[in-house]
């Protein structure tokens, strides 16, 4: 066990920064890569982007006006009011502030953040200011003080590899996030339990194929 927990490994995390189970997938996947690197192991994670609606306006509009469309107004009332989902694992979720918005501002600047290795702090800011504290993650203002509040430096580049890295992904076939994939090991698609991240973490990678 404490051989598998050193064993260095790299995990790619597809997500979009306006997806709930994006955001629980990384809580709880957060969790375990504490507990692995707790244990000394090592963890690199690297962040992919995907859009979920490309086509949204950064001006944004509200997320219950968005599943009004979706799923009629009753279902979107209920969403909106659901103060328990995410309790289970200490998020406070207020579906009824959150801003639908475009993400590719957003992911920029996740990308500065990694780069300086400050990636998984800017991931979970961007997703608590999205789905708790009702912030537009695609104004560039907000982002501004999201940036200096985890002490990231924004670049003034970046556009044209991230436009490179969507379309890297897309050809991967991805069509959902969140996906979490484990060199040499398993594909982990939607929310997974804390256990099964951290089981992935702690099994080490299959030996390549040869031939």
């Amino acid at each position: 066990m404490q051989q598998n927990a050193r064993t260095p490994r790299r995990v790619e995390f597809v997500l979009d920064l306006i997806c709930v189970h994006s955001y629980i997938a990384l809580t709880r996947f957060s969790r375990a890569v504490k507990r692995y690197r707790d244990s000394g192991g090592e963890a690199e994670v690297v962040f992919r982007p995907y859009q979920l609606a490309p086509e949204t306006p950064p001006t944004g509009r509200p997320l219950f006006e968005v599943h009004k469309e979706s799923f009629g107004e009753e279902k979107a009332r209920a969403i909106a009011q659901d103060t328990g989902f995410g309790a289970q694992d200490g998020l406070s979720l207020n579906f009824e502030r959150a801003v639908y918005t475009n993400t590719f501002e957003a992911h920029l600047l996740l990308a500065d953040a990694a780069g300086q290795g400050l990636g998984e702090a800017m991931a979970e800011r961007l997703f608590r200011a999205y789905l708790t504290d009702g912030l537009n993650i695609g104004d560039p203002s907000t982002l501004a003080r999201l940036a200096d509040e985890i002490g990231v430096v924004r670049s003034e580049d970046g556009a044209t590899a991230l436009r490179a890295e969507l379309d890297s992904v897309r050809r991967l076939g991805v069509d959902s996030v969140p996906l979490v994939l484990f060199d040499g090991g398993p594909a982990l698609s939607g929310a997974q339990p804390e256990a099964v991240y951290l089981h992935a973490l702690d099994t080490p990678p299959a030996p390549p194929v040869e031939g």
